[in-house]
């Protein structure tokens, strides 16, 4: 093993996790876990939390590839026209330039961590959103 390529190891926990609303009226928040600033890479990896009917709107990225973990919950993602039903250990990889969409059907909250590489500034789109708190049921399933 090469020690000089070794990265120091970062750590944190459900409750070191900040969260924002991206817009207002938005049905969806976004708690940041890691980014390229704590991770010395162009990553971003968060989990999104959606209210019972949220969904993202529409959206694309130009160069990365974005991926989701369902946590909990139920829902539909939709990706150029195409629709699959989500729940709880599915995941989607979500290729650069798709339009896509992720919605909540269910009658609980929908949890999906979210990997996000390269970055290509949805760390700084979040980070200029609405600051949020966790609240109990969140930090409970994102305790396990």
């Amino acid at each position: 093993m090469d020690a000089t390529r070794c990265m120091i190891l970062v750590a944190k926990s459900p409750q070191d996790y900040q969260a924002f609303w991206i817009s207002p009226g938005d049905t969806n928040k976004l708690a940041i876990v890691f980014d390229s600033a704590t991770a010395n890479v162009s990553l971003t990896v968060c989990v999104e939390i959606f209210d019972i009917g949220g969904k993202t709107p529409p959206n694309r990225h130009q160069r990365a590839v974005e991926m989701f973990f369902i946590l909990k919950g139920e829902g539909k993602a939709i990706c150029d026209g195409k629709t699959v039903a989500i729940k709880a250990g599915d995941s989607l990889l979500v290729p650069p330039t798709g339009t896509h969409v992720i919605e909540n059907t269910g009658n609980t909250r929908l949890y999906a961590l979210c990997i996000m590489v390269p970055n290509e500034d949805f760390t700084e789109l979040i980070r200029s959103g609405t600051p949020v708190d966790l609240d109990e049921e969140d930090i409970a399933v994102l305790c396990g």
